[in-house]
């Protein structure tokens, strides 16, 4: 039983998609009506389920600057790719939400990489321009599972504070599927600091 207003599917649409290294895959991208937050997430389909598995699901904030420019201050970028090849093989949805840098928006997220040239972690990094360590949200993220009717969920993710969300708003997370860990020499503090500020991922090893 969701805990929310229901959402209802809007449009769906079928895209093939390529990324830079040349894996291919089809999408349903699906939009929605009647978000908690009025914004413009989208879900993507991929794969087929088979009868009585529980689809795989990745909420996947959005970031301009590692999903679209290949940034690596962070490992978004890496794991955006990997949840679509790994939800294609399984079947479920990705769910592109926008709430960039953790809620708090492009602009105050590269503030915040401003500070982090000080010395700041990426946390400290927020809360020194005013806000919360991470303003996310995943109540329209609920609601677009119930439009998609899909209230048992794999969820792919390291963040319990997900699981938590979605679990009180009424989805049952049957699983949970740890992502890879992308490392590179920009975001080693970045990572380090979701490991021990957020509790991810503490004994995951770092992935390529």
């Amino acid at each position: 039983m969701f805990d929310f207003l229901p959402a209802a599917v809007r449009t769906e649409v079928t895209v093939p998609l390529r990324f830079p290294d040349g894996f291919t895959t089809t999408a349903r991208v699906f939009t929605f009506h009647g978000l908690v937050d009025a914004r413009e997430h989208l879900a993507f389909g991929l794969g087929r389920l088979t009868d009585g598995r529980v689809p795989l699901v990745r909420p996947h904030s959005e970031c301009l600057t590692g999903d679209v420019f290949g940034s690596q201050r962070c490992d978004c970028g890496p794991q955006l790719r990997e949840a679509v090849e790994r939800i294609a093989d399984a079947g479920g949805y990705l769910l592109y939400l926008r709430q960039e840098g953790r809620g708090v928006g492009l602009y105050t997220k590269l503030d915040a990489y401003a500070l982090q040239d000080t010395g700041l972690d990426t946390f400290e990094a927020n809360l020194a321009l005013g806000h919360r360590e991470d303003e996310r949200d995943y109540t329209a993220a609920a609601q677009m599972l119930g439009a998609l009717g899909a209230d048992r969920i794999a969820l792919l993710s390291n963040n319990p504070d997900k699981t938590d969300q979605l679990s009180r708003l009424g989805v049952t997370v049957t699983e949970c599927v740890p992502t890879g860990v992308y490392r590179s020499p920009a975001n080693v503090g970045y990572l380090a600091a979701k490991a021990t500020r957020a509790a991810r991922f503490a004994e995951l090893p770092f992935g390529g």
